[in-house]
């Protein structure tokens, strides 16, 4: 295993690690969590679907969950062609005849930036194998919620069992990098203001892949500060995901509009005194009005 490449044989292996295998031309890549004696337990969709939109897509972006033919399942695992949810495989299973790769974390901005290719590294810190394990096999009892190829796939199971951490706001992709880097990629093209300050094809290119840096290195789990540590325990069919989110986001709005109370109060108390002023000064000039007739008299 190099800079540019994660690969890894099944000798290096060891429980707790995260792994993942290239799919259909290196277009995406499939995640699990090895727990020894050659068994990885992992996220899918089911139906060897990975996205399941109904469109040709789905013929593209596939095997996600074990395929064999239906008169010769797997002597280990049986028939999971149609298993959706968290599974456990064998690690023959899992591959589908791809090569093993070993998911990194604790990499420097220099390595994460450098493995241009998204869902391959993290600059997030792994806990121990132990913790791993626990997660990854609490979650193939109780299930992970939802499948969704952007806020909830594979590779968010993996990274979840890893670090513990979940996305709590609504508006972005959840922890996988190759989401990240999809989004990265598409924003780098079309999105950038700083693509119209040249129009040089290199010049293109060198805003195009800063973009592309910047938006993976905001987006990637260890820098971000909408997550949070959640116990694996309170991940009960989805529902303590769903309260967490909205107990975090109640908070969030609660102290927003406190703030901003606040800051009316300070304004209206501002507007009144401004208000009281003017009569003063009113008031001083009709004063000194009087003063100035009744001293008139006298010293004429």
């Amino acid at each position: 295993m190099g800079v540019l490449s994660n690969k890894i044989s099944r000798e290096e292996l060891k429980p707790g690690d995260h792994i993942y295998s290239w799919r259909t031309a290196h277009l995406y890549a499939h995640h699990g969590i090895y727990i020894g004696e050659e068994k990885v337990i992992h996220f899918t969709r089911g139906a060897g679907q990975e996205i399941g939109t109904g469109t040709v897509l789905d013929r593209i972006i596939v095997s996600s969950s074990p395929s064999h033919s239906t008169g010769n399942p797997c002597p280990r695992c049986g028939d999971q062609a149609r298993l959706d949810g968290v599974i456990s495989s064998c690690i023959d299973c899992f591959l589908a005849e791809g090569d093993l790769y070993l998911f990194q974390y604790s990499v420097s901005p220099v390595i994460f930036l450098a493995k241009a290719r998204g869902g391959t590294c993290t600059l997030a810190a792994s806990d121990p194998p132990a913790d791993v394990i626990h997660r990854a096999s609490f979650l193939l009892q109780n299930g992970f919620g939802d499948y969704h190829i952007f806020r909830n796939n594979c590779e968010d199971f993996a990274i979840y069992c890893k670090t513990g951490l979940l996305v709590f706001t609504s508006i972005s992709v959840g922890r996988s990098g190759q989401a990240a880097s999809f989004l990265a990629a598409a924003s780098a093209v079309v999105s950038s203001p700083l693509r119209f300050l040249t129009t040089s094809f290199s010049g293109l290119a060198v805003v195009g892949c800063a973009m592309y840096c910047a938006s993976r290195i905001v987006s990637d789990i260890g820098v971000r500060r909408d997550v949070t540590k959640v116990p694996v325990e309170r991940l009960v069919a989805g529902s303590s995901i769903d309260e967490s989110v909205m107990a975090n986001e109640d908070s969030t709005t609660e102290t927003g509009k406190e703030d901003s109370a606040s800051e009316t109060g300070k304004q209206e108390t501002t507007t009144e005194t401004g208000k009281e002023d003017p009569a003063a000064e009113t008031s001083k000039e009709d004063s000194a009005t009087h003063i100035v007739k009744e001293v008139a008299p006298v010293v004429s």
